[in-house]
């Protein structure tokens, strides 16, 4: 019994190596915020936001129009490579394959923008416009002027586009 005893003081550390230990600990560990921080609420007036929700707005239905404009344009190439496709030969095919892709992929940058204006609107509707959704600060006006549907401060965007 008294080897079990010894075996078992031999594994605990010593006071002096605990308390290194937990110094350590307590040295990697970051502060951790206080839980009455609150995100930052830009005040903004009821004219401010009419303002920011008519330009978004407005954005919005230039970006449907667009969107629309694109669609059609795909669907009469589309029309086009069905119909006058005799006599096509490889390069021929191949540029309006190309061509094609291309009105597509505009498409879908236009809509990808919608989306934004949309979610930019539905932030606004929250409280939440003008935050940054990563870190919680508030997106400086010269951006947002710049970029109605910023949802990143500069520098979270900054870290974004670095990966």
């Amino acid at each position: 019994m008294t080897t079990k005893k010894t075996a078992t003081k031999a594994k605990q550390p010593t006071s002096s190596a605990a308390s290194d230990r937990k110094n350590a600990d307590t040295k990697k560990s970051p502060a951790k915020p206080s839980a009455t921080a609150t995100k930052p609420t830009p005040v903004r007036s009821e004219a401010e936001i009419a303002e920011i929700r008519a330009a978004l707005d407005e954005r919005l239905q230039e970006l449907r129009d667009e969107y629309q404009e694109a669609i059609v344009g795909i669907s009469e190439m589309q029309k086009e490579r069905l119909s006058d496709s005799a006599g096509d030969d490889q390069v021929d095919s191949g540029s309006k394959t190309v061509e094609r892709e291309q009105e597509i992929s505009l498409a879908n940058s236009v809509r990808d923008r919608m989306i934004q204006v949309e979610r930019a609107l539905e932030r606004l509707d929250d409280g939440d416009y003008g935050i940054c959704e990563r870190c919680g600060t508030a997106i400086p006006a010269a951006r947002l002027a710049a970029f109605p549907s910023a949802t990143l401060c500069v520098n979270c965007k900054q870290l974004e586009e670095r990966r």
